[in-house]
């Protein structure tokens, strides 16, 4: 279990849901991971688990949207560790919900933007400098959304701020790509989390199953292999791709739940 040995893992956001995942995943595989979010007790929690589970890890407070903080993040990890390999953009404001145009409040966007766009793009403009410093580049894994496949009923901040991430995932591939630092973006699906199970209706995870190819919903450690491949250097000929993991959703035409209540293959 050593694909990410001695490699130097910032996971933003890593202090609930998925970003545990991921974090939990990269120090299982021999990461030193760097735990950070605005909630000491939780981040200092999810330290206390990786180390007993024989990972190192350390925590380190972030607002993403506070510039300063994620400027101090960097610095403070270069200083502790030497230099910084990985870097997993995972933090959003996901508790701000938004709903149709004519519901959005110009405030409403920018706060959206400025935690799910701006920090992301931040974090990313951070961290170039560290990776740069690398004989062997660095890994960049942008957190998006499958909010960013098309449209919705609601959601439209969200939505846009995450199509956002896909093309500066696909803008910092390119861009840096010759120093041999590679960028992608992974979408999740339906991923139920033990933060937020108890306020997914079941309704709703209906819904999602009857779409999705395989036979369950989505947990944070789905997205924490990908990101794993992606930090690894098994992945070092991937780069500026957005892979959707959400269990087939987005691969076939929207008619197929309806068609398959119906015993039918087509009309």
């Amino acid at each position: 279990m050593d694909r990410l040995k001695n490699k130097i893992a910032i996971v933003t956001g890593s202090t609930s849901g998925i970003g545990i995942g991921i974090a939990r995943l990269f120090a299982a595989e021999g990461a030193k991971v760097v735990i950070c979010g605005r909630r000491k007790e939780k981040g200092q929690a999810v330290v206390d688990r990786i180390v007993q589970e024989g990972g190192e890890a350390s925590y380190h407070f972030m607002d993403i949207t506070d510039l300063q903080s994620i400027e101090q993040l960097f610095a403070d990890t270069a200083e502790k560790y030497g230099r910084i390999d990985v870097l997993v953009n995972n933090a959003a404001n996901v508790a701000l919900k938004d709903g149709r145009i004519d519901e959005l409040t110009v405030e409403m966007w920018d706060k959206i933007f400025e935690s799910d766009m701006r920090g992301t793009f931040y974090a990313t403009k951070c961290a170039l400098p560290y990776l740069q410093k690398n004989e062997n580049g660095g890994s960049i894994v942008n957190i998006g959304s499958m909010a960013s496949c098309g449209g919705d009923l609601s959601s439209t901040a969200y939505a846009c701020a995450k199509a956002g991430v896909d093309l500066l995932t696909q803008a910092t591939a390119l861009q840096y790509g010759k120093q041999n630092i590679r960028c992608n973006c992974v979408r999740p699906g339906l991923i139920v989390t033990p933060e937020n199970e108890a306020y997914v209706p079941q309704a709703v995870k209906d819904i999602f199953t009857s779409n999705i190819m395989v036979n369950r919903y989505g947990c944070p450690e789905d997205i924490g292999h990908m990101c794993v491949y992606l930090a690894s250097d098994e992945s070092t000929y991937v780069s500026g791709q957005i892979v959707n993991v959400d269990g087939g959703l987005n691969s076939h035409i929207p008619t197929v739940a309806q068609f398959r209540e119906m015993n039918s293959r087509t009309w």
